[in-house]
């Protein structure tokens, strides 16, 4: 299960943020996904739809920051991710990476299916 949250925005449309454990063994490790949508269920579809089919938003334990918000707006896809490094308390580890369009993340996922 993938912890996240989300922040509904003064437009009415939400960023949803979601951490997902990484798996591939090329290197990925876990990665924070942001997704700008109209609603919630929006923005789980539109994950789903790019072949993420098992995410679930439960809660809201780890909402977007502002940062995290102003970089999925800015985005022209509203779909953006980047490696996520999580401590025992919840903070990144070493410097921030930039975000990276999420055809990137397909991109490193399609040969380890194969």
């Amino acid at each position: 299960m993938a912890a996240g949250g989300f922040c509904k925005l003064p437009n009415g449309t939400v960023v949803v943020a979601l951490n997902l454990p990484g798996t591939a063994p090329d290197g990925i490790g876990a990665v924070r996904v942001l997704v700008h949508a109209r609603n919630r269920a929006r923005a789980l579809t539109r994950l789903r739809n790019l072949g993420l089919r098992a995410v679930y938003l439960r809660g809201n334990a780890a909402p977007p920051t502002p940062d995290e918000i102003t970089a999925v707006l800015h985005h022209p896809d509203g779909l953006v991710w980047r490696t996520f490094c999580d401590t025992a308390v919840g903070v990144p580890v070493g410097p921030p990476e930039l975000w990276h369009p999420i055809r990137a993340l397909l991109r490193h996922r399609a040969p380890a299916q194969a």
